[in-house]
């Protein structure tokens, strides 16, 4: 249940959560999940403006501690706004990516607590153009599989992404449950392929017709374009990747680290 009450920055919502004192989920995780589950729900909406830290903290009878922790996990997952002088807001459930970690996105998304799926959209066996060619080390028109997925999180989609493997690497590619299994987890677990590192090249892009479609937004709305190639331990490129991520659903967290000297 949840109450909304004018406040001079919009709807303010009022949350009645029901914190259980004798469960071994921590304080923190449990405010979290009841905020997502609202959110998913659509119980409460984007630029909802939420209660403080301290007004939670009353209402729940706990310190600010627990409460300052689910703050800080929201915020991380972009589901809570948070900005000095100002309460907090209810966030668009945009997804931060750490470029600098190489995960999967099933991985990433699980991790952050949220629900991923896949499906795929189109897998063929293919001569490699130059770019793909060049970019796995292989000779011209050298037999390559083209994964085409949708990616979704908690039930909308977020990334349209495209996969280059060598056939060679991958013969029975065809036979994976590719919907259901992280592609990285195949890689390792099915294939024997320990991952290493990644290079990515990050851009902006505008939505075509066929992007915007798939990914259920408008023509010429934001993308988040990366080119990306993986090894493996043995510095063999095994992946070679084009991702299209909704801009309104992504954000991209890179630390950058002045060298001295």
């Amino acid at each position: 249940m949840q109450q909304k009450r004018l406040d001079s920055n919009g709807p303010l919502v009022r949350l009645n959560f029901q914190i259980d004192p004798h469960s071994f989920v921590p304080y923190y995780q449990q405010i979290v999940e009841q905020v997502r589950d609202l959110i998913k729900s659509e119980a409460v909406q984007a630029g909802d403006v939420f209660q403080s830290e301290g007004e939670l903290a009353s209402a729940l009878g706990i310190s600010k501690m627990p409460v300052r922790q689910a703050f800080a996990k929201l915020r991380s997952e972009g589901l809570l706004v948070i900005e000095k002088g100002r309460r907090p807001t209810i966030g668009s459930g945009q997804v931060p990516w750490n470029f600098q970690e190489l995960r999967g996105f099933t991985e990433e998304m699980k991790r952050r607590g949220l629900t991923p799926s896949t499906r795929v959209l189109k897998l063929e066996e293919m001569p490699a153009d130059a770019e793909i060619a060049q970019a796995l080390g292989l000779q011209p028109t050298e037999a390559v599989f083209t994964l085409q997925r949708l990616r979704y999180v908690n039930g909308k989609p977020v990334a349209l992404v495209t996969s280059y493997l060598p056939a060679t690497l991958f013969p029975d590619l065809a036979q994976q449950n590719l919907a259901k299994v992280s592609l990285y987890h195949l890689f390792e677990k099915s294939y024997g392929r320990t991952l290493s590192w990644a290079e990515e090249e990050i851009g902006a892009t505008a939505a075509t017709e066929e992007q915007a479609r798939k990914l259920e937004t408008s023509v010429g709305s934001p993308l988040l374009f990366v080119r990306e190639t993986t090894y493996d331990a043995r510095r063999i490129a095994i992946e070679h990747s084009h991702s299209w991520l909704r801009g309104d659903r992504y954000t991209a967290n890179v630390i950058s680290v002045r060298k001295r000297g």
